[in-house]
């Protein structure tokens, strides 16, 4: 059964930085949370379920020994950071209700990148409620993805926490509706897209991979630029490169963007707003009724 968008990875150097630009553009910023392995979040949740997670490295010590032990998840990311840097969009993550399924499928496939990863961490939410989540991991990359990567998520232990009050944000943001990849073969960046997301052939139209939330589209740089009028990240394979946010209201958003001294630019009836640190990927919001 082909997965839903999940979440997805931000790589950042400092979880402060990041809270202050996604603050700036108008996002509700969840507390920081910290993986057993080195690594830790400040997520930003959003109403259709999807959220981004802003990823630094919080104790290298802690996250040399995870790589050394065989730990993907640490072990992409420091991959990842070492060719492009501490600023980015580094993964796109699927929800599972079977991960063991989808780690047999990536290596029968030849795309898995790693051993299933299972963790558990504490988890707080904005008044102050905590309680402990848990996690199956199956990790996905190669067959034109370069140093990007995908992982399909399972929710082992998924506590009643209310997240309503970190889903309502200034800007209006309310789903993404679609996560832009620039790659030089479309063709064979989607088809490995196809498989870590576990969707039959049906879902792909002209290199669009339809997720039942999402939608993940796959083009060259230059029909990046052509859409959004502005130079995407380089890629000699798979870069993620935009995040669509669905808005109900642009000219509202603008005020706030300006008011908080944030650049943008207006194109096609979106508001695109370059990559910074701590936002990682370009931003496009898009108004929809």
């Amino acid at each position: 059964m082909i997965h839903s968008l999940d979440h997805l990875v931000l790589p950042t150097a400092s979880l402060d930085v990041a809270r202050a630009r996604l603050t700036a553009l108008g996002f509700s910023v969840a507390p920081r949370g910290k993986h057993p392995f080195g690594t830790e979040n400040c997520c930003v949740y959003l109403a259709d379920g999807t959220f981004l997670e802003p990823l630094a490295v919080g104790d290298a010590v802690a996250a040399g020994r995870a790589v050394a032990e065989g730990n993907a998840f640490v072990a992409r990311d420091r991959a990842w950071r070492a060719v492009h840097g501490e600023d980015g969009f580094s993964a796109i993550v699927f929800g599972t209700n079977d991960a063991d399924a989808d780690h047999a499928r990536y290596v029968e496939a030849g795309v898995s990148a790693g051993n299933r990863l299972d963790f558990s961490r504490p988890f707080i939410d904005a008044a102050g409620k905590s309680d402990t989540v848990s996690f199956r991991l199956a990790f996905a990359a190669g067959g034109g993805a370069s140093d990007s990567f995908a992982f399909a998520c399972e929710r082992v232990n998924a506590p009643e926490v209310d997240r309503a009050a970190l889903q309502k944000h200034a800007n209006g943001a309310a789903a993404i509706r679609e996560v832009v990849a620039v790659g030089s073969g479309p063709d064979v960046e989607t088809a490995f897209l196809t498989i870590a997301a576990g969707a039959p052939g049906g879902a792909v139209s002209a290199d669009i991979l339809t997720l039942p939330n999402a939608k993940i589209t796959t083009v060259t740089p230059q029909a990046f630029r052509d859409r959004f009028g502005v130079q995407p990240v380089s890629a000699s394979g798979l870069r993620f490169a935009a995040v669509v946010f669905q808005i109900s209201d642009s000219d509202a958003v603008a005020r706030l963007l300006s008011a908080n001294t944030v650049e943008y630019r207006i194109f096609e009836h979106h508001i695109v707003i370059d990559a910074a640190p701590g936002q990682g990927a370009i931003f496009i919001f898009e108004e929809r009724a």
